[in-house]
């Protein structure tokens, strides 16, 4: 059985990370890849100033309530760590 909360471009364990609270998200929370290093990450932004010419990138997340696994933008490297739940 596949773990989904391995990230599956660069095999990092995800982290849980709290979706905001007043969020149109069912979760609680996301599993998201935070490896700065992670091939998603890194090529999200020339994909994203290509496609929208806004310096953003992705990274790479699973919602456990629907079982989406796709893109979370960013603005920077640090956006949205403040949000990872420490078990």
């Amino acid at each position: 059985m596949e773990d989904l909360t391995i990230c599956p471009h660069c095999g990092s364990q995800m982290k849980k990370w709290r979706t905001p609270a007043f969020s149109t998200w069912s979760a609680e929370y996301f599993w998201v890849c935070f490896n700065d290093e992670c091939p998603y990450f890194v090529r999200g932004w020339s994909q994203m100033e290509k496609t929208t010419s806004v310096r953003a990138s992705y990274r790479f997340r699973y919602d456990p309530d629907t079982g989406y696994r796709g893109p979370l933008p960013v603005w920077s490297a640090e956006a949205l760590k403040s949000g990872i739940i420490d078990d």
